[in-house]
């Protein structure tokens, strides 16, 4: 199983993936994350360091594929969970695609692709581009990780459509939202009673989640000091059940972002009706 998870940039992708990967190794799985971000710090919380980038290593190596051994660029973090970073080229030079299709061409030089029961995608920020829609070439599932708020659905919705379009050409379905440090799902719920799919689980609003990625640490790894936070681990070993069960997932048709835009400013307008100038604004904004 191939799993891609988006979401808005900021959003706690990464701290998400980290901790999926771990509850997916807890069924037993053996899981490699891919980090495909140039920032190369997704699988932090699983290592503890920022590990070297296949890009780097390639370079390195002046490309030479029969030169790169699976230690150099692959290596284990906590709860046994593989990791690998794709790395990127400097900002504005490049493209982050090319980098996913390299660090997956050198996987499977060194034979390693096939050899686990899930890999996981941690893709940077919002799809924007080809580029970094890439990892959804090679995804059975895409993930969606939101919060309760306006910015973040409107980046869902994107990555819905993107969804669409790939599976015109791909066996790929979305396998729904997760909402990620949120007291409330109203705007959630909203939004997929509209663009109907899946949500996974909606993760509480508590300090430790972020807290976990500053710490380098996986609340799973926390919980071993902190009793309290087992209840936290359920979420995404709930999460890990979910896609085992191999779902048979959603092609949603994204909302227009004008009546994606209407639909969320109506909800935040209905408890400031006096709000006019607010109201003034959204109303311009969609003329």
């Amino acid at each position: 199983m191939k799993l891609a998870v988006y979401g808005k940039g900021g959003i706690g992708k990464s701290t998400t993936s980290c901790n999926i990967s771990i509850a997916l190794a807890r069924r037993g799985k053996r899981v490699l994350q891919i980090g495909c971000d140039p920032k190369h710090d997704s699988t932090f919380t699983l290592t503890g360091f920022l590990i070297p980038t296949i890009i780097d290593t390639l370079q390195a190596k002046d490309y030479h594929y029969e030169d790169v051994w699976p230690e150099d660029v692959i290596y284990q973090g906590y709860g046994g969970v593989d990791c690998v970073e794709a790395g990127g080229p400097p900002a504005g030079a490049g493209c982050g695609g090319y980098v996913v299709g390299e660090t997956v061409k050198l996987l499977k030089e060194l034979n390693a692709f096939y050899e686990y029961d899930v890999i996981l995608f941690d893709v940077l920020g919002d799809v924007v581009c080809g580029g970094f829609a890439a990892p959804l070439n090679y995804a059975d599932y895409c993930l969606i990780v939101t919060d309760n708020g306006f910015d973040a659905l409107f980046a869902a919705n994107r990555i819905v459509a993107s969804v669409r379009e790939k599976a015109r050409t791909h066996p790929l379905r979305l396998a729904g939202l997760i909402g990620n440090r949120t007291a409330k799902r109203d705007l959630i719920d909203l939004y997929v009673e509209n663009c109907p799919m899946p949500v996974l689980e909606v993760l509480p609003l508590i300090e430790d989640v972020r807290v976990s990625r500053v710490k380098g640490k996986t609340l799973f790894e926390m919980a071993e000091h902190d009793e309290s936070l087992y209840y936290v681990c359920d979420f995404y070993l709930n999460i890990a059940d979910q896609l085992l069960a191999q779902p048979e997932g959603v092609v949603a048709e994204e909302l227009p972002d004008r009546d994606l835009f209407r639909l969320l400013s109506d909800f935040y307008l209905q408890p400031n009706t006096n709000d006019t100038n607010l109201k003034d604004t959204l109303d311009f904004m969609l003329v």
